[in-house]
């Protein structure tokens, strides 16, 4: 995937209905170029680090505005009480999430296509989507758990 600059983000948010601010173009572009989910207290200190100035409300606030029109999702783990977010790239994805360090890995397929089609088969539902997760510890985290001697 291509980066988007700032012109596209800027399209991007006038096509939704949005103001074309600096700040949702900045926090946009932070999401989109991070490597991970990432959570508001993040983006806040990617964006001081930057010399931008906003608090914490203004970015929660946009992250929340962004969101609802769909530029980009949501990610809740469990066991750990942050959101975090992603650029939606309207694709399908799920996630391996490591319980030591945290890392979130994107599984690169969905194993559930063919379940979901059964499912509203029988069913007869119209199935709008799911989510799907996994959770357990990454082999980094299983070898430092191994060499301290505990079990993972």
């Amino acid at each position: 995937m291509i980066s988007m600059n700032k012109y596209d983000f800027s399209d991007n948010l006038k096509s939704n209905g949005l103001k074309s601010t600096q700040h949702r173009i900045d926090i946009l572009n932070i999401i989109e170029k991070s490597s991970q989910p990432i959570a508001a207290d993040q983006i806040f200190q990617e964006m001081q680090k930057r010399g931008i100035t906003i608090n914490l409300s203004t970015v929660y606030r946009t992250l929340d505005t962004l969101y609802d029109k769909n530029l980009i999702t949501k990610l809740n783990i469990d066991g750990d009480n942050r959101t975090l977010f992603e650029f939606n790239r309207m694709l399908h994805t799920h996630h391996l999430v490591c319980l030591g360090c945290k890392k979130i890995t994107v599984i690169g397929r969905c194993p559930l296509i063919d379940y979901e089609k059964n499912l509203a088969k029988e069913t007869n539902y119209a199935i709008a989507g799911h989510k799907f997760d996994i959770y357990g510890y990454c082999p980094t985290c299983r070898q430092n758990s191994q060499a301290k001697g505990s079990k993972v």
